[in-house]
């Protein structure tokens, strides 16, 4: 049996190996219908699997901490793909990589030719430590304050250690953010490390969206990012002195504010802070990579341009950023882009939580090179959307998401909008709010809407949401529409802003009565 290389995982090789020949007879028991879907689900969560809606296939999700896939890694997935003729693959927006339309002898092989590569799905799903997130471009981002991915590498293979240990929340998620960009929503997760320019981590907790969603309370400033592991045991302890272990669905961190007040609970973690800093023996010693190569706001003058290559901190090197459609790449998408890069000394790939990949470490040629090979990527915000798997394939999912994001993209196309005429939508099939409608410009949230000619499938619209650094909000309801008209609206609102030459915020801005007319014509 081949031993891992992914630091992360290694010390926890021997303990979960054999968890997966148990997975395994669960999933023969699910396929010989020995057991029936909420049970499956109950145990395959753990794994990172599920059955997909009718129950005739599954799907798996790759963890992948801070996102990043290295080249062994990417030829791993590559030869996935075709030796199983995977047909279907999504990118999440916690940055993890999902196979779909699985067979129960795929999802079990994979899951366990996944492991022994030392790529863990254990916590991919259910309540469980999820893939734990970071910057998609920390080390290469200009104006980044430091380098965290090592710090979120740290974290994900603590949290591994406490599967099986503590009795954890819901859907723990433990984020790292590098900038004021914020794209991992660290302020707003059940944990979240923002890097200062001071070279510390200001510290958030008990945030989250889905239902009944809340930003996160400052519990730590300044913290040394040696002390990382300090505030995820002081976060965990926390939960256990005062989470509610009775009530699943408030069996998440951010009812804890609820509970106990957020000065309550801001009191409470700091206790179990110091507590964890008096115990000791949790120090990283790891290099801080202080502040970025070129001043912030100042980079090099790139010799090309192109709105899809973005120079890094590093001079003379680029990331170029690939979004396919609905954050679905063609399966062969991955064995081409590992043929094109394996000559790259230094070229890596990095998920995004926006459903995109970034290929980065590119010198000028290189990166001519990777923005051929992805002409197929979305060419303005509005394409570049973010879309859940929908419920075409979700178990719980109520409207099928990608079906409504193909349908408007292709009404923009048909119309001729301009590229910035509309945002970057976020389309979410149920209130779980996986693609984070919540905190988008425009998001979308399945459900049913009563009309004349009886319910009809529609989706409730948000507007006004923003992930970044102090500047966080999450949108309004402004009602419902029904998803026969959504391309219609869109259209709509395009020929709005492109009408005044303006871009869509800068309309929003100075013409939100027409905006509210137009949202109001169709969620009437």
């Amino acid at each position: 049996m081949q031993q891992t290389n992914h630091p992360e995982l290694r010390n926890h090789y021997g303990d979960f190996r054999s968890d997966y020949a148990e997975f395994r007879e669960m999933t023969e028991k699910f396929y010989a219908k020995e057991i029936n879907v909420a049970q499956y689900k109950g145990f395959s969560g753990k794994f990172g699997s599920y059955a997909q809606r009718g129950g005739a296939a599954s799907m798996l999700r790759l963890r992948l901490t801070g996102g990043e896939i290295t080249k062994e890694d990417l030829g791993f997935i590559a030869g996935s793909i075709q030796k199983y003729q995977i047909s279907l693959t999504h990118l999440s927006t916690c940055q993890s990589l999902q196979f779909h339309n699985l067979s129960k002898s795929q999802v079990c092989a994979l899951a366990e030719e996944a492991f022994c590569h030392g790529i863990i799905t254990l916590g991919g799903g259910g309540n469980y430590p999820r893939n734990v997130m970071c910057a998609p471009l920390s080390g290469a981002q200009q104006g980044e304050h430091f380098d965290v991915l090592p710090y979120a590498k740290a974290a994900a293979g603590y949290l591994l250690g406490m599967i099986g240990q503590v009795a954890l929340p819901r859907k723990l998620k433990v984020c790292f953010s590098n900038c004021e960009e914020n794209t991992t929503h660290a302020t707003f997760r059940d944990l979240g490390f923002v890097a200062t320019g001071q070279g510390a981590f200001d510290v958030y907790s008990a945030g989250g969206l889905g239902r009944e969603p809340r930003m996160g309370a400052l519990v730590s400033s300044g913290l040394a990012p040696s002390k990382t592991l300090y505030a995820i045991k002081a976060m965990v302890d926390t939960f256990v002195a005062y989470g509610n272990y009775e009530n699943r669905g408030k069996a998440r961190t951010r009812f804890m504010q609820e509970t106990l007040g957020t000065e309550g609970y801001q009191k409470a973690y700091q206790e179990k802070l110091a507590q964890a800093l008096a115990e000791g023996g949790l120090d990283l010693n790891l290099p801080l990579c202080h502040a970025p190569e070129q001043p912030q706001g100042h980079g090099w003058d790139a010799p090309f341009l192109h709105p899809r290559a973005i120079p890094q901190k590093q001079e003379g090197l680029y990331a170029v950023y690939y979004h396919p459609i609905g954050g679905s790449p063609r399966p062969s998408f991955f064995g081409e882009l590992y043929d094109a890069i394996l000559p790259m000394e230094n070229a890596g790939v990095r998920i995004s939580p926006e459903q995109g990949l970034y290929i980065i470490n590119l010198d000028a040629a290189q990166a001519e090179q990777i923005l051929d090979l992805t002409g197929d990527s979305a060419q303005t915000p509005f394409e570049s959307s973010v879309a859940c798997i929908g419920a075409s394939i979700c178990q719980i999912g109520a409207r099928d998401s990608q079906k409504l994001l193909a349908a408007c993209v292709q009404a923009a196309r048909d119309a001729g909008l301009p590229g910035n005429a509309l945002p970057q939508i976020h389309i979410s099939g149920c209130p779980s709010s996986c693609s984070a409608h919540q905190i988008a410009p425009l998001g979308f949230r399945g459900g049913v809407k009563q009309t004349p000619e009886g319910p009809k499938h529609a989706f409730a619209v948000f507007e006004g949401g923003c992930e970044t650094q102090e500047k966080e909000a999450f949108g309004t309801d402004l009602g419902i529409i029904t998803e026969e008209d959504i391309p219609a609206f869109l259209v709509e609102l395009g020929n709005a802003v492109a009408s005044r030459g303006m871009d869509y915020g800068e309309f929003v801005s100075k013409h939100r009565d027409i905006f509210l007319q137009i949202t109001e014509k169709y969620t009437a």
